[in-house]
């Protein structure tokens, strides 16, 4: 019986695994969050995910900001007021992160709802974007009528946002940044408080701009 080559065996398993890791890295796509339907098109069945509805809101410049902005780009909403007294700083100082390094790649933007407009006019909205020294259209905050946000967080983008003056300045929303990608489908829901969060976050950004 001829000599085992131990050397060559273990350089031919290492090879073998990095192959399998680039592949199954490769391979790695995100889910499509929310509820989906199955329905038949011409003999065929054909899957329809859940998507984010038209949308329309006034952002920090007084501009009307749509879903149409964000056609051909994935984004990442949050649900915030100005007024937080809790989780919100923590939450834009990780949106700040997320500006940063996106400042200059045209695919991605970010959109921040306001959950408490009838005190986040556009004049306010812009003053803390001033302070925070971010600029429309990479990074809108947007305010409206109360009831069309709570109604597009809570069973569009699936988070918590509403009125519960038993919270800390009036209002319970979750800490969430919603990844949402071209096609309007929600991608991925992370705590926008936690920096090991956001790292992973922006992994899934990167899977998503090389996503066909």
């Amino acid at each position: 019986m001829p000599p085992i080559n131990i050397k060559n065996k273990l350089g031919g398993l290492f090879f073998f695994s990095i192959l399998l890791f680039t592949a199954c890295q490769e391979k790695k796509t995100l889910p499509i969050l929310g509820h989906k339907d199955t329905v038949v098109k011409q003999g065929k069945i054909d899957t329809i995910y859940h998507q984010i509805p038209s949308f329309q809101f006034l952002n920090q410049d007084s501009t009307w900001v749509s879903d149409k902005n964000f056609e051909g780009k994935i984004y990442i909403a949050d649900f915030f007021f100005t007024s937080c007294p809790t989780i919100c700083p923590k939450m834009k100082t990780q949106m700040l992160r997320l500006y940063e390094r996106y400042a200059n790649e045209n695919q991605i933007a970010l959109l921040s709802f306001s959950i408490d407009p009838d005190f986040d006019r556009p004049h306010v909205l812009n003053a803390y974007a001033t302070r925070l020294q971010v600029k429309a259209p990479k990074w809108n905050l947007v305010t409206g009528e109360k009831s069309k946000i709570y109604e597009l967080g809570q069973k569009s983008f699936m988070v918590t946002a509403q009125e519960d003056k038993n919270e800390a300045g009036g209002f319970v929303h979750s800490g969430a940044f919603i990844l949402v990608d071209k096609q309007r489908h929600v991608r991925g829901i992370y705590d926008g408080t936690k920096e090991q969060e956001v790292n992973h976050l922006m992994e899934d950004i990167e899977l998503l701009l090389k996503e066909k």
